[in-house]
């Protein structure tokens, strides 16, 4: 009797750290728009397939809406290793790296198909290991759009915005776009645009189809100009010592379910913009400004001259690729 109850007692003692062990990992993602976005539905597509295919070893854990922290916090977590995913802007990465300005330049992708062209291009590929050093490594690219302007009064040409305020995510180049036009930047969380707009702190703002439409800018934006003279993107980042501490398998198969989720939320993301600008052309209240040839020619001329102002802090190499990718959409 006492034997057996020895070799219970030492078959538990077996069998309680082998249970421990088996727990999954949780990995966290941090993000700032709701699930109902195509940042939203690519994180949980992207939770979906990893825990189908390691659900033994590996939880995601979602945390959308800023709630866990800001772009800005989550690039600086990344960094140090305290979440191990997040999709900021690409305009976020101002204090690791130069080389991604390149998506700031105005007027320098015509279009989104543009955009995927560098993107996908070995000087786009090579930007995703650009911050690696640093402990960021980029996993890919998500799409939100191009850029339009709006402001809460009329305007055709650069010098219509002369000492309006307009809201800016945190970037120098974004910073002297506006300065170009005379009117003045303000630096931003996305968060606080709406109720800035309405309390007439701002006059201005610029954003996608799909973030103006979503988070009701019309409202307090009645002029809309079809710009399109930036992309708002994100990359898609992990850590690097979390990446390379995985083993071949289990980065294989990250790296599978990432590329399905941002094909995934491309394609939302494709859809939704155009819905939405039709949206609000449909609304009785807003005013859509579609700018002539030689209007728009105004506006790059006065902003274009960035260009060449951070070629240098871009890298010359990269910059051409960008304006070869453009160029093949002239």
């Amino acid at each position: 009797m006492k034997w057996n109850l020895l070799r219970v007692a030492l078959a538990a003692l077996l069998v309680w750290p082998m249970s421990l062990a088996a727990e999954p990992k949780t990995l966290v993602l941090s993000h700032v728009v709701s699930p109902d976005t195509p940042k939203g539905k690519m994180a949980t597509m992207f939770k979906t397939i990893v825990e189908r295919k390691m659900g033994d070893r590996f939880r995601v854990e979602i945390h959308p809406n800023g709630t866990l922290m800001d772009d800005n916090e989550a690039v600086d977590a990344i960094a140090e290793g305290r979440i191990q995913f997040a999709a900021p802007s690409v305009s976020k990465f101002e204090a690791y790296t130069q080389k991604l300005k390149v998506f700031d330049l105005p007027f320098l992708f015509p279009d989104m198909a543009a955009v995927n062209r560098f993107q996908q291009s070995p000087a786009g590929q090579s930007l995703l290991t650009s911050m690696t050093d640093q402990g960021i490594v980029g996993l890919g690219y998500l799409h939100n759009g191009l850029k339009q302007l709006s402001a809460n009064q009329p305007f055709e040409k650069p010098q219509d915005l002369a000492g309006l305020k307009f809201r800016i995510m945190n970037s120098d180049v974004l910073k002297k776009q506006f300065q170009a036009v005379d009117a003045t930047p303000v630096p931003m969380a996305f968060a606080d645009v709406y109720q800035a707009l309405a309390e007439d702190r701002i006059q201005g703002q610029e954003n996608t189809w799909s973030n103006i439409y979503s988070k009701r800018f019309y409202e307090y934006q009645p002029y809309i100009m079809e710009s399109n003279h930036g992309v708002l993107d994100y990359m898609v980042i992990t850590n690097a010592a979390f990446w390379q501490s995985l083993s071949d398998e289990d980065r294989h198969h990250f790296q599978y379910a990432i590329g399905n989720a941002l094909g995934y939320g491309n394609a939302v993301a494709k859809a939704k913009s155009t819905n939405d600008r039709g949206e609000l052309q449909a609304m009785p209240g807003v005013n859509l400004i579609r700018p002539s040839r030689a209007d728009l020619a105004d506006w790059q001329a006065v902003m274009k001259p960035l260009w060449d102002e951070y070629a240098p802090a871009i890298g010359e190499a990269t910059l051409r690729a960008a304006q070869d990718a453009a160029a093949a959409s002239l």
